[in-house]
């Protein structure tokens, strides 16, 4: 896609970005990859969400950056650290698929959907405008943040590429 330094967000990880760097995050099939941007800082950051609430947390040592709400509100802090405002920030995102189909309706399967929720949710609560997104199929995704343009570029098998 871009220019500058690549900075990979792994799977339950988050980053920020800035000078032209590229975030950037593989294997979005459930998962939702959140990003925020302050165009006037050409600052950039991405989370790589597995999980819409840390309620359902297990783990000993929460990993923040594995739920929509933790992951979310640390992303803004991170940007908040670096001079990011608030209200300078837009939001865009993708993933979020149903990979599998499931008899019943259990709400429990539906990860895909419930982090696309879970992460509109939050982003409403922190009053950050949802710019644009690429959620739901059935299909994974690759993406990257161009902290230059804030031009989100999303990849997969089926779709090819496309810029949100």
């Amino acid at each position: 896609m871009m220019e500058g330094v690549l900075i990979k967000v792994g799977m339950a990880d988050l980053n920020i970005a800035d000078e032209g760097a590229v975030l950037k995050t593989t294997g979005l099939g459930s998962c939702v990859g959140l990003t925020l941007y302050d165009p006037r800082l050409r600052l950039a950051g991405m989370a790589h969400i597995m999980l819409p609430s840390s309620d359902i947390a297990r783990e000993g040592q929460l990993n923040i950056a594995k739920y929509a709400d933790t992951a979310i509100t640390e992303l803004l802090l991170r940007m908040k650290n670096k001079g990011a405002i608030t209200e300078r920030l837009i939001a865009k995102m993708a993933g979020g698929a149903q990979m599998f189909a499931f008899m019943g309706g259990s709400d429990t399967m539906r990860i895909g959907p419930r982090n696309v929720e879970a992460s509109k949710l939050v982003l409403k609560q922190l009053a950050i405008p949802l710019l644009s997104e690429d959620t739901g199929g059935n299909y994974g995704r690759t993406i990257e943040l161009s902290s230059q343009t804030g031009m989100l570029s999303i990849r997969s098998v089926q779709f090819g590429v496309k810029e949100i």
